[in-house]
């Protein structure tokens, strides 16, 4: 008997691009593995990478495209380049208040806007202390499955022009359509809506950034060693980087950036919003679930959070077994009442279809 094939619904590590295996397996038909970082060959590739991921976010060439070891790491470059003094953060799960809370150990005064759990912001309630040089904002929380949506944090940059805008779009990108010109920053990791295995993270940031780091860098502040703005910024110049990286992962992040540009982000982007529907209405009409975030504009379309009348593991343990689905558990202290649905573009609509009747019975 052959074993059940897997279908991953978890927010991260997530299902994988169905392109992802055939591009390591060129990657290693190509010996990408033994390259030098500072070869002709590795250039290309990050040149390539570079070029797909513009087209596909829509990046103008004043934002730079610069690869550490994962998102978390960029959190505290960010605050490290870019806050001299004061941050401010929205916090409304336990990803936007890890963000919050690296700015209070890196001895930043740390301002805080804080929501219950599940709650999501709106640009007209929110107001940016005067001296806070950051506003950090989450795209997609991927703890609680609230979304801040593209245009919030547009009328945000422009209620507060002479201040930073950075958005982890952790588990989002590249759905979320941000303006670059209104945001500064932002960043994501490979392994959640890209679809790869995990071990790259992506961080955005534009000239002005690039500015205040060097300024702070000139001021005696510590910005960083190899992994400053200042550092990966030049490399990046040359479409090198300042230490030997994920060589692999950048090759396959451009081939998969290129294959979601032939798909073209707006199919994309229509695709998610019909599945997450799909799931939001099977939850509307269910007696064994509830949809979790009440307000429905600031619902998550890529992270699906639902509250179940059962224990949630049960739920999880019983689909595996018979379907071979594999859900993700609530986050933290929710792990027995909630699971939670990824909605990446890895998972296609007949997948989410089976979930819904296989989640009806």
């Amino acid at each position: 008997m052959s074993e059940q094939k897997s279908i991953f619904f978890t927010p991260g590590p997530a299902a994988l691009f169905p392109t992802v295996e055939e591009h390591y397996r060129e990657a290693f038909r190509l010996h990408l593995g033994s390259i030098s970082h500072r070869s002709a060959a590795f250039r290309k590739i990050y040149q390539h990478t570079v070029e797909q991921l513009r087209v596909l976010l829509n990046l103008p060439s004043s934002h730079a495209i610069l690869f550490t070891g994962s998102a978390t790491e960029i959190w505290e470059r960010v605050l490290m380049n870019t806050v001299e003094h004061e941050s401010f953060h929205l916090v409304n799960g336990s990803f936007s208040k890890k963000f919050f809370d690296f700015s209070k150990e890196l001895h930043k005064f740390a301002n805080v806007l804080q929501k219950p759990f599940g709650e999501g912001f709106d640009a007209s309630e929110i107001e940016v202390p005067e001296y806070a040089e950051l506003i950090c904002c989450t795209a997609n929380e991927t703890s609680s499955g609230v979304q801040m949506r593209a245009a919030e944090i547009h009328k945000l940059k422009k209620a507060n022009k002479n201040k930073f805008v950075v958005v982890d779009m952790v588990s989002s990108a590249p759905y979320p359509n941000l303006d670059y010109s209104l945001v500064d920053s932002s960043m994501f990791s490979v392994q959640k809506a890209f679809g790869m295995p995990a071990g790259l993270g992506v961080w955005i940031a534009n000239e002005k950034m690039l500015a205040k780091a060097e300024q702070i860098k000139k001021h005696e502040g510590i910005v960083g060693t190899y992994h400053s703005l200042p550092s990966l910024w030049e490399n990046y110049a040359k479409y090198e980087t300042p230490e030997t990286p994920n060589v692999m992962a950048i090759y396959v992040l451009g081939k998969v950036a290129e294959d979601m540009n032939k798909l073209g982000v707006e199919n994309i982007r229509k695709d998610t919003d019909k599945k997450a529907n799909m799931l939001y209405d099977f939850a509307k009409k269910s007696d064994q679930f509830d949809i979790f975030v009440e307000n429905e504009s600031h619902r998550s379309a890529t992270v699906v959070v639902l509250n179940c009348k059962e224990l949630a593991g049960k739920v999880i343990d019983r689909l595996k077994e018979q379907t071979g689905m594999v859900l993700g558990a609530g986050y933290g202290k929710m792990k027995e009442t909630q699971i939670r649905i990824a909605n990446f573009p890895a998972v296609d609509v007949n997948h989410v279809e089976t979930l819904i009747e296989h989640l009806k019975k």
